[in-house]
């Protein structure tokens, strides 16, 4: 009896030495959105609802942005130690300042949601039309950044545009009110939105510039050089949770939606399910995805990209591909496959 308590009592003690070793520290992310917690931030926030940022050893901070230029810089500042924003922006920050401390390593919007928005009744249903007419745009808006590369690529005299700078919160009251003649924003946003004011869809003119000669990429995840440099497995853990979000989020958008419901008090769950599936068949699963997986780009496609932002934009060190995009931290393609 004695020989089994002894054993017990030593069990215990080597339990109790057990439960005093103390778990691995997770490292901290933090991270910025482009946007409010709407419909196509699912798969961020599915990864973390489903603890696969956690299963990386990883406590992410999500905080959501005012469109996607602000990542940009908020993230080369340090602010944050990875964003989601324009990779466009990425390109022209880096011909101001070649040793800003970041790049993009992993593309989510493969083809981008830059887009004009529009009404028939406004006498827009092209985009020289435009001509002679009131365009609003926030400065800080992705999609009107690229506003010089779609002038160019269609022949807009620009001299006949009247841009107005606008706020994103009356962009789409103002279109819906006819006091602007167009818009600039992202297809699932900006135009959703309009449906959802109750403008008749057949009065809605939708057109996504990459459908107009803007052959760039948009949205990727970046990250600040410092914080790569230093845990670069971090940055590599980030990314398989959020391939794992996702995946889920394409595979099921009806339950990753409600991943956007918890945190959006005043979010409709038909509309934000609407941004979600629009943004996965028009942005994300593309056929470039489809041939080469979730994540990656084609270099000569970015190559390409860079040089028709310089066909508007005088760069003054013009950035190659690989100046840009790094694609090292990223999941084997096996993973990565979209199906």
């Amino acid at each position: 009896m004695s020989a089994i308590l002894s054993v017990a009592r030593m069990l215990a003690f080597v339990g109790c030495g057990l439960a005093s070793i103390p778990a691995a520290a997770e490292t901290g992310i933090r991270f910025m959105l482009d946007w409010r917690f709407e419909g196509p931030a699912a798969p961020f926030l599915v990864a973390i609802d489903k603890g696969y940022f956690t299963a990386e050893g990883l406590d992410v901070a999500i905080e959501p942005g005012n469109g996607s230029v602000e990542p940009i810089s908020r993230v080369a500042s340090g602010g944050f130690d990875v964003g989601f924003g324009d990779i466009n922006t990425l390109i022209r920050l880096r011909d101001q300042t070649p040793a800003s401390p970041l790049k993009a390593v992993f593309m989510v919007y493969n083809k981008p949601p830059f887009a004009i928005i529009s009404r028939k009744s406004r006498g827009i249903g092209a985009p020289k039309d435009l001509e002679g007419k009131k365009l609003g745009a926030p400065a800080g808006d992705a999609a009107f950044a690229q506003w010089p590369v779609f002038v160019q690529a269609n022949g807009i005299d620009a001299a006949k545009v009247k841009v107005e700078n606008i706020g994103f919160p009356v962009r789409e009251p103002m279109l819906a009110a006819a006091q602007v003649d167009a818009i600039t924003g992202f297809s699932f946003s900006a135009y959703i939105t309009m449906k959802d004011r109750g403008v008749p869809v057949d009065d809605l003119v939708l057109m996504p510039m990459a459908d107009h000669g803007v052959d760039l990429y948009g949205n990727a995840i970046v990250v600040n050089a410092k914080f790569a440099a230093e845990r670069p497995e971090a940055v590599k853990g980030f990314l398989r949770a959020l391939l794992r979000g996702l995946t889920d989020s394409v595979r099921d958008p009806v339950r990753a939606i409600d991943s956007v419901l918890r945190r959006n008090d005043l979010a409709k769950r038909d509309v934000e399910l609407e941004r979600l599936r629009m943004a996965i068949r028009d942005n994300i699963v593309t056929a470039e995805v489809k041939a080469h997986g979730y994540g990656a780009i084609d270099f000569d496609r970015m190559q390409a990209a860079i040089d028709q932002i310089g066909q508007s934009h005088k760069f003054k060190s013009k950035p190659s591909a690989t100046d840009i995009f790094d694609d090292s931290f990223l999941p084997p393609e096996t993973d990565r496959r979209a199906r």
